[in-house]
């Protein structure tokens, strides 16, 4: 057993104020009752909320604060992401600092939850890391996890552990954690998944094993979610498969066809041109659905429609 202790923090996110020095408590809450643990995960964006306007110009602010956490107790902090402005862009960012308190990783979000996180850029590079005689992790934040496409880059790069901030407040989250757990049994990792409350969510995060087990589930409260993770656990099933069945990592690795579909010119894009532009639904539209009669026959009652198939039998 190669055993691991990561703490998830479900707490409430303000979208008007810094969330900084509440995260900061919630450390030492975490490490006062439970000193074993080895590394924190924070929900998207619960640095400052979901509004880019109120967020610090500054990525290493936050890093800075949460840094001193990280040397003080000697652990690995993921503390959520914030909206960083680089270059004339704004990108959701999620650092990650190790136990001396260096950063070392950074991962933009790859699909904004467009178009309702609009003005927020895209990231194009993977994160994964190291841990030191542990196990290899990889990021992702929210709305990545529905393009299995990222897990799977991460999970081919050797991530074992996918640490996913999420900011769901919204009635897909029973969706959201079915993709969690297909993701975990899919790619054969542990998915830690942390969600927020208030302006950061409706809470529910979770810890799923490899084999799409979930180990735990929170409410919709504050809570601290302590877990041992095994990542012998993930090196066996990759090895032998789920249940002793689907090695679905090596069959990857041997497949006898090359997926070219982000490949833009590889196929005809007739049919996603179609769907129409990425935009907010309307009131009242009919996108998607078919066009009405531009003139309708009107609608008989029963007995004048009755009275219209007699005369047409004459």
């Amino acid at each position: 057993m190669i055993p691991f202790a990561v703490a998830g923090v479900q707490m409430h996110v303000s979208a008007h104020r810094a969330n900084v020095p509440a995260m900061k408590d919630k450390v030492d809450l975490v490490m006062a009752r439970f000193p074993w643990v080895q590394m924190i995960v924070f929900s998207e964006l619960a640095t400052y909320g979901p509004l880019p306007n109120h967020h610090t110009e500054s990525v290493e602010f936050v890093e800075d604060e949460l840094s001193e956490q990280a040397v003080k107790y000697g652990i690995w902090i993921l503390p959520g992401s914030v909206f960083e402005k680089c270059d004339g862009h704004t990108y959701n960012t999620a650092s990650v600092i190790n136990p001396d308190g260096i950063v070392i990783g950074r991962h933009r979000k790859m699909f904004p939850f467009a178009p309702y996180e609009a003005g927020i850029e895209g990231g194009t590079e993977f994160l994964v890391f190291d841990v030191p005689e542990i196990g290899r992790f990889g990021v992702s934040i929210c709305y990545d996890i529905w393009f299995p496409e990222t897990t799977r880059t991460l999970t081919a790069m050797g991530a074992e552990v996918l640490l996913h901030p999420a900011l769901t407040g919204t009635i897909d989250r029973d969706v959201e954690l079915s993709i969690a757990r297909a993701s975990a049994a899919m790619f054969q990792c542990y998915v830690i998944d942390i969600n927020g409350l208030g302006a950061g969510g409706i809470g529910r995060s979770t810890v799923i094993d490899p084999a799409g087990t979930v180990l735990y589930q929170a409410g919709d409260g504050d809570e601290i979610i302590p877990v041992e993770i095994d990542l012998e656990l993930v090196r066996r099933q990759r090895a032998v498969g789920l249940m002793g069945l689907g090695q679905t990592h090596k069959s990857f690795r041997d497949r006898a066809v090359n997926f070219d579909v982000y490949d833009r010119g590889y196929f005809d894009e007739t049919y996603l041109e179609s769907l129409g532009p990425l935009k907010m639904p309307e009131k009242g539209g009919r996108a998607g659905l078919a066009k009405p009669s531009p003139n309708p026959e009107p609608t008989l009652p029963t007995a004048a429609n009755d009275q219209k198939a007699r005369r047409l039998r004459k």
